[in-house]
């Protein structure tokens, strides 16, 4: 759990997983990845057409990809020309109990669910029972979003993942008790509802709760559950009898057992609310090889027309483009790996839950699809798409090398300010300006430096593009990143606020209150006055801390959170004042610095506090009025109460806002 956001932001930013989170130390930027090869006119095999040679080589790619990421059992088919190639299982479906995996092995999908979901809603659009450009209002059955932005939030909004809402992942709680339970998907819509923050279709956020409000319209149109709704017009039409939007017994009785990274079995989870149409599906390699020959076949599936040619189009047409080298999404499929489509058209789907991996990837042109599922939570499905393309649909030529340009440093102003991703708050970005380049640093890459390809599109080192964007006033305000394996997205530029009258403008502690504000982590006493000498209570200090740590936006992770976060403490006494060393306790439990150089403490510090507050000043993560001593100790003043200045100061060198990196030189 403490190193998760290392080993999994991954999947956190590609697919509906969610989970707490604790933030890891800064790395460098990922190494360029391996171009593609280029096809041959004697090698190229233009798509799979022989089985024979399609099976041997997926069995040699689920050898290896298998292998390296520890799955104990997968499914893959594959459909081409109306035909099903391959449709194979791998591996065990339980290893306890030797079943292996086949083509009815039942699979959550988790995410791969939203483009069912959106098959659903352009279902009703060919009906004319809704409008894509109407206000979403209109088909919610009274239900009210609230909407600060004075636009319209629609239903093609949600499908193309540019809704504009606070808290997109509101309502991506899993838990193993929930198998048996029942939620209404009423109540936790209306209970839990966010707030559209954003112009709706400005920016891409991947978003688990507009799906389930989309699902959510599609039961109010027709006066059906979301559950039922699928059921009647998509799965029986289709033939999918194994696929369902709720555990069934019989269902279960099928479905593969879930493993952990170690190849560790872990426990089924269900859903709150039990209808999920963000990620609750479940299905097998049977059932869909039959809803790809419908995508295949422009909607029609053995004589009966499930979707019209126009919205399947929709659907396989990019919609979203924060530059034009960047397709993102359609209508329910995305587009973020460019770099393996090989220049070609490809739209996917990929989706994990605890314990389950699925992935879909369509190439309209080239009339193929595969579909792919596994029993741990991995991007292994990556590797697959990958030696997929690159076997069978491999570049036809190089990529033409981009020519680059100086920026000055007037230019670079419109750029240059701190971004916060649009969906994690916990990933901050600050852009500034050297030597005719931009720089930029996060905390979870390091820095990078961005050479200009020409305005609102720059490359770092690696090759890696990044995308800014305007907003309607023609202001930057967005860019969007992609460096694989674990950041995809965009990130909003934050407005700073009018600096607090009692904080002067030479102080050391200026620049941390007025980011800490500008994010909206750490408000003033008034309007105007922030009062930097002033204390606060155990419990205000830690509703601040949970907030800079970035995942308040998550409620199911708050308890979680809290618990870790107070690991440790001897007495933690909500309305008694929080000391430096209380403080630097909880920061290091949420934050888990690497520890640094050693750094002998001088003064008083409880055997309880010791390890965290030597950790965090080892890694730079101290108030300025914290020196070292010239014998090379340090006096952390750990008995003293905090100040505010103070609190400003560690949350935002630990948290990555704006002092980035994060470690720094100890001198004395």
């Amino acid at each position: 759990m403490k190193k998760w956001i290392r080993t999994n932001l991954a999947v956190l930013l590609l697919t509906a997983t969610v989970t707490t989170a604790c933030t890891g130390p800064g790395g460098a930027p990922n190494a360029p990845q391996a171009p593609a090869p280029i096809a041959s006119e004697e090698a190229s095999l233009e798509g799979p057409r022989d089985a024979k040679e399609l099976e041997t080589f997926a069995d040699g790619i689920f050898a290896d990809a298998m292998k390296k990421f520890n799955t104990v059992g997968s499914n893959f088919a594959v459909v081409s020309n109306g035909k099903v190639l391959l449709n194979k299982g791998y591996g065990y479906a339980d290893k306890e109990k030797k079943i292996p995996v086949d083509s009815s092995t039942v699979f959550q999908i988790g995410s791969v669910t939203k483009q069912f979901t959106a098959l659903a809603a352009m279902q009703l659009v060919d009906k004319g029972k809704i409008d894509l450009h109407h206000d979403i209002q209109e088909y919610l059955g009274g239900l009210k979003v609230p909407n600060t932005t004075g636009k319209k939030l629609t239903m093609y909004d949600l499908l193309t993942y540019t809704s504009g809402f606070d808290k997109p992942d509101v309502l991506s709680e899993s838990k193993p008790e929930y198998v048996n339970q029942y939620f209404p998907m009423k109540d936790s819509v209306e209970s839990n509802m966010p707030t559209v923050v954003r112009p709706p279709g400005e920016a891409y956020t991947y978003d688990n709760f507009g799906f389930t409000l989309a699902g959510y319209a599609v039961g109010e149109v027709t006066d059906m559950s979301f559950a039922q709704y699928m059921e009647e017009n998509i799965f029986k039409p289709l033939g999918m009898n194994s696929t369902n939007v709720r555990f069934t017994p019989e269902l279960l009785s099928r479905m593969a057992a879930h493993y952990g990274p170690k190849g560790e079995l872990i426990a089924l989870e269900g859903f709150k609310p039990t209808d999920r149409p963000s990620g609750g599906m479940v299905s097998t390699a049977d059932d869909m090889v039959k809803y790809l020959m419908m995508h295949l076949n422009k909607g029609t599936y053995e004589g009966k027309e499930i979707l019209s040619p126009k919205s399947i189009g929709q659907m396989h047409t990019y919609q979203v483009f924060p530059d034009k080298e960047f397709p993102v999404t359609t209508i329910g499929f995305e587009g973020y790996f460019k770099e393996k489509m090989n220049g070609h058209h490809v739209v996917l789907k990929g989706g994990n839950v605890t314990g389950h991996s699925s992935l879909i990837v369509i190439l309209p042109e080239k009339n193929t699809a595969f579909y792919m599922s596994y029993n741990n939570d991995s991007m292994m499905s990556l590797d697959v798409y990958e030696a997929f393309m690159n076997h069978y649909y491999p570049r036809t030529a190089e990529a033409p090398q981009p020519a680059y340009s100086a920026i000055s440093e007037q230019e670079s102003k419109d750029y240059a300010g701190l971004y916060q991703n649009t969906r994690l708050g916990s990933i901050r970005t600050h852009v500034s300006y050297s030597d005719g380049k931009l720089v930029m640093e996060t905390g979870d890459l390091g820095k990078s430096t961005l050479k200009m390809i020409h305005p609102l599109l720059f490359e770092d080192e690696s090759g890696n593009k990044v995308a800014f964007q305007k907003n309607a006033a023609g202001q930057i305000t967005y860019f969007y990143y992609m460096q694989l394996p674990h950041y995809v997205g965009y990130a909003q530029k934050v407005d700073m606020n009018a600096p607090f009258t009692d904080v002067p403008a030479d102080s050391k502690y200026a620049s941390y209150i007025d980011n800490l504000h500008a994010l909206k982590v750490m408000n003033g006493k008034s309007a105007t006055l922030f009062d930097p000498e002033g204390t606060m209570t155990q419990d205000e200090f830690s509703e601040l801390l949970l907030r800079a740590h970035g995942w308040h936006t998550m409620p199911y992770t708050v308890e979680p959170n809290k618990k870790q976060m107070m690991s440790g403490l001897p007495d933690y006494q909500p309305d008694s004042p929080v000391t430096r060393q209380m403080a630097a306790v909880m920061i290091q439990n949420l934050r888990q610095a690497e520890p640094g150089a050693k750094v002998p403490l001088s003064g008083e510090t409880d055997a309880w506090a010791v390890e965290a507050v030597t950790t965090l000043v080892s890694q730079g993560i101290m108030d300025p009025d914290t020196k070292i001593n010239t014998d090379g100790s340090l006096n952390f003043r750990s008995k003293q109460l905090l100040k505010r200045q103070e609190a400003s100061a560690l949350l935002d060198l630990a948290f990555d806002y704006y002092t980035l990196p994060i470690r720094q030189e100890l001198k004395p």
